[in-house]
């Protein structure tokens, strides 16, 4: 009796399963393929097309060889400069609301580091001491000596390096929500590679136009809105950007020991509702603590706090520099 015709029986029903799990993961992985070149194609025509939508704003100064973009608001007496956030994808449009409040009375810079904004990228390392140093010749090209430093978030990183360099030429700093050296949790080790694939791949402008409006509920015009969404898909996550971001665990541990000048008047607006840092408030009341004239603001609101709280922190700062003249 032969059991060949059964074994070869069993043999096909085993393989028809089979058969169909690999036509499966087959239309799949062809499914998966046309999907990531169908988003790198919409993302570089997309990109292509925006860049002539994108409108200028604010002057460039050559630093290094490069363009740094920079948007001056108002001709008061007095001159506040304001640094950004790590990862403003517009920073001086970002500022808008709030610059708005302050160029009645002050003269306003806002500078858009290389990698953000309408401003070149670099190639230099985006370490604290050379993002100083540019900062410092872009206000120098504008023959602009003396201002009071007005950084958001990471800018109170490079704010701290920036005061004790400079000490002749700032007069305060503002912090709205800014970096302490000494917070917890910045050793971490980003994602770069994972970071670059998303922008090189499309998948950036894919995940940010499925997500959430940030702006949908702020106060910013439409057009604003609009300039802001198409700056962001051109620089987030960009080499330059990446690189700030690979040196961030070095510039906090190289600033572990930098605190302010105690004659240096300091305002810190910080967000009251913080739950991400352990002891935010209290690591911004440290710094204030040896301050000649300093002061905490505890805000309700987003880590941006300028998006919603602009209104009340130029009104902050007017009383501030009231009553250090």
């Amino acid at each position: 009796m032969s059991v060949q015709p059964q074994e070869e029986g069993m043999k096909m029903r085993m393989g028809k399963p089979l058969r169909v799990i690999l036509k499966t993961l087959g239309v799949i992985a062809i499914v998966i393929v046309l999907f990531l070149a169908i988003v790198f194609i919409v993302d570089k025509v997309a990109g292509k097309s925006e860049q002539g939508k994108i409108k200028p704003y604010g002057q460039f100064v050559t630093v290094d060889g490069k363009k740094m973009n920079v948007l001056i608001q108002g001709k008061g007496q007095e001159t506040v400069v304001l640094l950004p956030g790590y990862g403003t994808a517009a920073p001086a449009l970002d500022f808008k609301l709030l610059i708005d409040e302050l160029s009645p009375y002050y003269k306003v810079v806002a500078i858009e580091p290389f990698g953000y904004g309408l401003s070149d990228e670099t190639e230099k390392e985006r370490t604290t001491e050379n993002m100083v140093n540019e900062f410092h010749e872009t206000l120098q090209q504008l023959h602009i000596t003396r201002y009071t430093l007005m950084g958001h978030s990471i800018a109170g990183l490079y704010g701290v390096e920036y005061v004790n360099k400079y000490p002749d030429e700032v007069k305060a700093f503002v912090g709205i929500d800014s970096s302490v050296p000494t917070q917890p949790g910045m050793d971490v080790k980003f994602p770069l590679t994972m970071f670059k694939f998303l922008k090189q791949s499309g998948l950036q402008r894919f995940l940010v136009n499925v997500g959430s409006d940030p702006y949908a509920s702020l106060l910013f015009d439409d057009k604003t809105k609009e300039q802001m969404k198409m700056i962001m898909n051109k620089n987030a996550n960009n080499n330059t950007i990446l690189n700030e971001m690979k040196n961030i665990s070095s510039n906090f541990k190289g600033a572990q020991n930098l605190t302010f000048p105690k004659n240096l008047p300091l305002l810190l607006f910080v967000q009251a509702n913080n739950t991400d840092v352990e002891g935010w408030i209290p690591l911004h009341e440290g710094q204030i603590k040896d301050s000649v004239h300093g002061k905490v603001i505890t805000m309700d609101g987003s880590h941006y706090l300028h998006h919603t709280k602009f209104k009340e922190i130029a009104e902050s700062v007017r009383e501030f520099k009231e009553a250090i003249k």
